[in-house]
């Protein structure tokens, strides 16, 4: 069954690709939607056992993108998206997902800085954005985070979809 939820999985993560590189939004009523159906889907191709995989598949990862959201470095979409995808590929599946999201989302920022040419204006705030969560923790900068439009965003739900593809990929090909 890991081989239809991997799909199902990837092609969530592609589909809030979509939306993110066109409108910088993921919508609610789709990764909602998506993660409604992961859930249920899991349990019922998997029972009680299928269905808490799916349940911490999607709080581990997005409780950990949350604390970005909460500190105003992240959209609220991307941790939908993410516990959507979370709740298809369950916990198995999860941590590689995120990781390969991460690795993404790292190598996306870079390509957006080079070319907006805002490297040195990044290493400067980022400077400032540690100093000012080392100071008051997770409360957001007033000037650095996702909502100023002046700042440079990168749309995560690529670095999702391309962390999923990648996990789904590799695990494939294993089998």
């Amino acid at each position: 069954m890991d081989r239809y939820f991997l799909i199902f999985a990837t092609a969530v993560a592609m589909v809030g690709a979509i939306f993110d590189a066109r409108s910088r939004r993921i919508p609610n009523q789709f990764t909602l939607a998506a993660l409604a159906a992961g859930l249920v889907i899991r349990g019922a191709f998997e029972g009680l056992m299928g269905l808490e995989s799916a349940i911490w598949g999607a709080l581990l990862p997005s409780g950990i993108l949350f604390l970005f959201f909460l500190a105003g470095g992240m959209g609220g979409g991307d941790v939908k998206l993410m516990a959507a995808v979370g709740a298809w590929v369950g916990i198995k599946y999860v941590t590689p997902v995120l990781l390969g999201a991460g690795l993404a989302g790292g190598i996306l920022a870079i390509a957006y800085m080079v070319a907006d040419g805002t490297v040195t204006r990044t290493i400067r705030n980022t400077v400032i954005l540690v100093r000012h969560h080392l100071t008051l923790g997770l409360q957001p900068h007033s000037q650095i985070h996702v909502q100023n439009s002046s700042t440079t965003r990168v749309p995560f739900g690529i670095a999702i979809a391309m962390g999923t593809l990648f996990c789904a990929g590799s695990a494939l090909l294993r089998r």
